[in-house]
């Protein structure tokens, strides 16, 4: 049956998520408050996306795109009522909110924690969920945590969104022997629409149930389900079909560079380009971004997060990499910047990191 657990209080009955919430924090009201709403049948909710890759909107998200999506991840995970969830995320975002519509279409018991670094740090052995949805920087806390970590490696069901994983944190999942999926989706399409098993090599996602995909003339995908709404939405992002109901992502349409008439995929290079940069600055985000130049159109250049700032170090870099990278995957530039921006939901926000230069 349903129910809502926040630390020692339990919410199930209609009186309980009419009682006064003034003493809970800001995600513990958002997330009673939504419950309620939905517990009394609200048929839309606004939502806002998250504005990593352009402008945020809100949009409206309808009861039954939400059921739809419930019912579709149910099907892949084959869950019951018996079924223990974990929510870490701000129910602010479709993600969390779409772990409490989980819990309340399957009719299971779920506990909502703040949306920590380390979700699980708190979790008691006697209630591990047997399915929780995590993004990859809460992944990356807890792979470094050995209790942590053990309790991971006890919970049935987990899936990865937010962002693509890196190479290193696949290979970690993959050597730990941690079962997880990769998640594809957004907010327009209610959550994931696919999900991808974590596993060495490229991840090849498969749509849920009753979700049709294809490809537009830029190779951007295309998606078309129950959660999604009745009109087909548009990605901007391109990927290689494998079949009819699967495919591998390649990268954001809006994020190719051109450079001097060669595309490249900022995010593909990333993948490839990780080992090395690592050798440099260990520990460091990074990504590539094409800069206005006069005479390429876009010049390729790489952005790290680190407290250094030895240009040397960069250039030694830049060298490696022209031994490891096709010539036109070399950065024309290299800048060490001490700090990215992201965006409200905890995403890169390369734009704005970019236009602090």
């Amino acid at each position: 049956m349903f129910q809502l657990r926040i630390g020692q209080k339990n919410f199930q009955t209609p009186a309980d998520f009419s009682a006064e919430i003034e003493e809970f924090s800001d995600s513990e009201k958002a997330a009673i408050t939504f419950c309620k709403a939905w517990l009394d049948g609200k048929g839309t909710f606004s939502q806002q996306s998250s504005g990593s890759t352009g402008i945020p909107k809100t949009i409206e998200v309808h009861r039954n795109q939400m059921i739809a999506s419930a019912n579709a991840t149910g099907d892949f995970f084959n869950v019951n009522e018996y079924t223990r969830l974990l929510c870490c995320l701000s129910p602010a975002y479709i993600a969390g909110k779409m772990m409490l519509v989980r819990a309340m279409v399957w009719n299971c018991e779920i506990d909502l924690v703040e949306p920590t670094s380390d979700p699980l740090r708190e979790i008691s052995w006697d209630h591990l969920p047997d399915f929780f949805a995590i993004v990859p920087l809460q992944i990356q806390t807890i792979l470094s945590n050995p209790s942590s970590l053990e309790k991971l490696r006890k919970i049935s069901h987990i899936i990865i969104g937010g962002a693509p994983l890196n190479e290193n944190l696949k290979s970690l999942l993959v050597s730990n022997g941690i079962k997880a999926f990769q998640t594809y989706g957004m907010t327009e399409t209610v959550s994931h629409i696919a999900l991808a098993r974590i596993e060495s090599g490229n991840l090849v996602y498969q749509a849920l149930k009753n979700v049709e995909i294809g490809q537009d003339n830029r190779g951007a995908l295309w998606v078309k389900s129950a959660m999604s709404g009745p009109e087909r939405v548009q990605t901007n992002d391109q990927v290689e079909l494998k079949s009819e109901n699967s495919f591998w992502w390649l990268g954001r349409a809006d994020f190719v560079i051109n450079s001097g008439g060669v595309k490249i995929h900022p995010e593909l290079l990333e993948t490839k380009s990780e080992s090395t940069i690592a050798g440099f600055f260990p520990n460091s985000e990074f990504f590539y971004f094409g800069l206005k130049d006069p005479n390429l159109g876009e010049k390729l250049a790489l952005f790290i997060q680190t407290s250094e700032a030895k240009s040397e170090k960069a250039e030694l870099l830049q060298r490696e990499l022209k031994l490891k990278l096709d010539r036109f995957e070399v950065p024309k530039e290299i800048h060490l910047m001490p700090k990215f921006e992201i965006t409200s939901s905890g995403k890169l926000d390369r734009r704005k990191t970019v236009s602090l230069l």
